[in-house]
């Protein structure tokens, strides 16, 4: 379970790290057995489960095989195989983050291949057949059985310009014939289906704003052809996001919304909305695609996770009161929230081992499949604990906090570790205290991270996320400081081995913190911003005005824009920068990292740059995953003057001596 923090425990863990039959050796020269081929080894990321009455449905990102995506199955004796045949991997690049690739109906799976993004029908038995055709891509399917269709979010790409989102019928009756249904809108996401299969709600939203920011929910009727028609938003207002719609079994309609500043559920009867739950908690996430937070327990009952000091919980909501229970779990983190009433099922990580796919029945938790199997002995891992620390403006700011942990190993008696500044992505996103394989090669090779949700983070509220409004590059850097400056003044950190490293907007702030601060020995950065107004201009839809928001209008507030970007605050970088990109990025594309690598290279800065062929944003192939993870520890040994253990790679830097 995740420890509170206390200042004590912390220098202890510190200050009286050794004992008998340990090694003595600096900070970040300790030999783990936490190797980063054993970070992937037998390593699969979990995600998109899905019911098919009793068979159970997964998709496992494989690195062993390139990153592809295999959908799998275990049938109701507990069989487990794979259900794609080679050759085929379920990713749909709608919104390019994907999300909602595939879905399951009495056996026969429905699914986007990555490779040309066609949507494809896979009977029993049979080899995949394809419903669609290239230059389209399909994502948040569900089944509308009386009129032998599916009914999907397209995105259109078979034109020059921005793709154009829609929601659309499928047809199941061999003609191929893709009807659209629903358009006018920039996004359109969440399709959900009546049980009666006559009325279908849908969610949209409008550029500039993302779908946590201000959406709308519509209905229509389903008519005998297939169509719709009445089509109608009963779901509106300013700054409210709406998520996750889903029908009971009576025909009353659920939904997440946040009309308190915090996702709620709500339900929609008699032509209103109203609020089922009122609480200081996040019920849901962002209502990204194939988004499955909660489920119907039973006709009274829902069940659902919820986020509250950074932490998930899971708990009943009773239909009729509201009243919230939660349940009782082992676990930190929590996500797919499926049930057939009989079973629940979720993805859950502890602080002490990987994600895994459970079972919930009669109180317990039975394990069906780990992403991971025990990879080391507890004796060397590092558990967070979670710390509250004012900001700059004194308001409250989280983070956890990894100290250094090693059986084997204590540093010599009046040194401080390195400490590692771990950014997350989004930036509205949020960092977990679930067990990362990643995070332990670091603290049990002697480096401490403190892993800050800064303002703007997701899961503590609509006013705590929209600190980041206009202030992104300004927030995210102030908070950083801030952390730091409690972790110095509490004796935890060494001002002069402070590091930070983060991937895309959490590399951009790596990329501000060094240009704009003189307190960071090196950073790293992963496929992270270096131009704010090249980013404007050439990333795909889905973000193309999230900058609004974060930065400004584009061209009005031009002036902020450069401000704000590092590539025009060469002067201010100091400290060396290790770069990693992957070439087929389209969220952040390979000539962000190419403008601030070739910038640096000429200023004279020591900047080393990976770039990966065949990657998207996020590695996903094993021997990338390996080779940035360890030559990121070899430069940090160059820059700080140590040599890590083990058989490493040679790294070059550019403009460095040492």
């Amino acid at each position: 379970m995740l420890k509170k923090f206390s200042v004590a425990c912390l220098s202890i863990t510190l200050l009286t790290a050794c004992g008998d039959n340990k090694t003595e050796a600096p900070y970040g020269a300790w030999e783990s057995p936490i190797t980063a081929e054993l970070t992937t080894r037998n390593a699969v990321g979990l995600r998109s489960v899905r019911l098919d009455g009793d068979d159970l449905y997964w998709i496992e990102s494989r690195p062993d095989e390139g990153g592809r995506r295999v959908i799998v199955k275990r049938d109701a004796e507990g069989n487990i195989s794979d259900a794609i045949p080679e050759g085929f991997s379920s990713r749909t690049r709608v919104h390019e983050y994907g999300g909602g690739s595939y879905n399951v109906w009495d056996g026969v799976i429905y699914f986007s291949n990555h490779s040309d993004q066609k949507f494809y029908r896979l009977t029993p038995g049979s080899t995949p057949e394809a419903l669609t055709t290239e230059g389209y891509r399909y994502a948040d399917c569900i089944m509308d059985a009386s009129h032998n269709q599916l009914i999907c979010v397209q995105e259109d790409h078979s034109h020059d310009g921005e793709p154009v989102n829609t929601l659309v019928s499928v047809s199941l009756n061999g003609s191929g014939k893709v009807r659209t249904l629903f358009s006018g809108t920039d996004f359109v996401s969440s399709p959900a289906l009546n049980p009666m299969g006559d009325t279908l709600v849908w969610i949209t939203w409008d550029h500039p704003n993302m779908n946590w920011d201000d959406t709308k929910m519509w209905m229509a009727t389903v008519t005998d052809q297939g169509s719709l028609s009445g089509t109608k938003t009963i779901v509106e207002r300013d700054s409210l996001s709406v998520q996750e719609p889903r029908w009971n079994a009576d025909g009353t309609l659920y939904y997440i919304s946040d009309p308190i500043g915090w996702w709620n559920f709500q339900k929609y009867e008699d032509g209103e909305p109203g609020s089922l739950t009122r609480k200081e908690v996040e019920f849901g996430k962002s209502g990204a695609l194939g988004a499955h937070s909660w489920a119907f327990l039973s006709d009274v009952e829902i069940i659902a996770k919820y986020e509250s000091g950074g932490t998930s919980h899971l708990a009943t909501v009773n239909l009729t009161t509201g009243a919230v229970n939660e349940i009782e779990t082992p676990y930190v983190s929590i996500s797919k929230v499926y049930s057939n009433g009989n079973k629940t099922y979720l993805i859950g990580a502890t602080t002490t081992s990987a994600s895994e796919i459970a079972e919930y029945r009669d109180g317990e938790f039975i394990t069906i499949k780990k992403s991971q199997e025990p990879i080391v002995d507890t004796a060397y891992i590092s558990e967070p604990e979670a710390i509250t620390f004012p900001n700059l403006k004194g308001e409250p700011t989280h983070a956890f906090y990894y100290a250094p942990k090693n059986p084997d190993f204590m540093a010599p008696e009046g040194t401080l570790p390195p400490t590692i500044v771990r950014l997350h992505g989004g930036p509205t996103g949020a960092t977990s205290s679930a067990f990362s394989a990643g995070n332990q090669f670091w603290t049990s090779r002697g480096f401490a991270i403190i892993d800050i949700n800064y303002g703007g983070s997701t899961g503590y509220g609509r006013a705590y996320r929209e600190r980041l409004r206009g202030q992104w590059g300004v927030v995210d850097i102030d908070d950083t400081k801030a952390a730091l400056d409690y972790l110095i003044e509490q004796g935890l950190a060494d001002p002069d081995k402070l590091l930070i490293r983060g991937g895309s907007a959490g590399g951009y702030s790596v990329l501000v913190a060094l240009s704009q601060t003189d307190i960071f020995a090196a950073g790293a950065n992963y496929y992270g911003i270096s131009d704010l107004e090249v980013l404007a201009r050439d990333t795909h839809k889905y973000e193309s005005r999230y900058l609004d928001s974060l930065i400004g209008r584009y061209p009005e507030d031009m002036e902020i824009y450069k401000a704000r970007s590092p590539i025009n605050s060469l002067d201010g970088f100091k400290s060396p920068l290790i770069v990693f990109q992957g070439l087929l990025d389209p969220v952040v594309p390979p000539n962000q990292s190419e403008l601030i690598v070739t910038a640096l290279r000429e200023k004279g800065v020591p900047v080393a740059y990976y770039p990966y062929e065949g990657e998207y944003h996020g590695f996903g192939k094993k021997e990338n995953i390996i080779h940035s993870l360890e030559s990121e520890l070899v430069f940090y040994g160059k820059i700080l003057g140590f040599t890590p253990a083990g058989n490493l790679p040679e790294i070059e830097i550019d403009n460095f001596d040492g």
